[in-house]
């Protein structure tokens, strides 16, 4: 019976007849929008930047993506056993036409910011840390502190 009703008649029946998994998808849906514009702070776009983190002998590199940003707008912290990076993108203010004299129908470059912060798995040089951003990638190398660094120990026979 339910099949054969309009969907705003299906709608105003009972929660028996309502399709379980579509009021699903909608509470779904209705929370990530809420989830979104609650915290800002993901970014552009609600996006927050992927990360991976290597460890090769003695240091650990970390590459985050960041298209669409410039040097000069992120920011690389290391304290403790923690990195943090963070950005932001100011607002491009566009008249109705540019020095060039081209007519802007819309812009879609939008400001925002975001900020990431990853543990490291052991403890580095924060005065040796550097950072290199390349095609939209930041590659931010971490040497180990000694202490952080596996020790060999020899084994002696008695």
């Amino acid at each position: 019976m339910a099949n054969t009703l309009s969907k705003k008649a299906s709608d105003t029946l009972s929660p028996i007849f309502r399709d379980p998994f579509g009021s699903f998808q909608k509470e779904m849906h209705d929370l990530m929008t809420r989830f979104r514009s609650d915290w800002p702070g993901l970014g552009m776009n609600g996006n927050i930047p992927s990360v991976d983190l290597s460890e090769a002998g003695d240091s650990l590199t970390a590459r985050v993506d960041i298209p669409g940003f410039a040097a000069e707008e992120v920011h690389v912290e290391v304290h403790g056993n923690v990195l943090t990076v963070t950005g932001e993108h100011k607002e491009e203010k566009k008249e109705d036409k540019d020095e060039q004299g081209h007519k802007y129908h819309f812009v879609e470059r939008r400001s925002g910011s975001f900020s990431r912060t990853v543990p490291l798995p052991a403890a580095v040089k924060e005065d040796k840390v550097t950072a290199d951003c390349k095609d939209g990638v930041l590659t931010i190398t971490m040497p180990k502190k000694e202490e952080a660094k596996p020790h060999k120990v020899k084994i002696t026979s008695k």
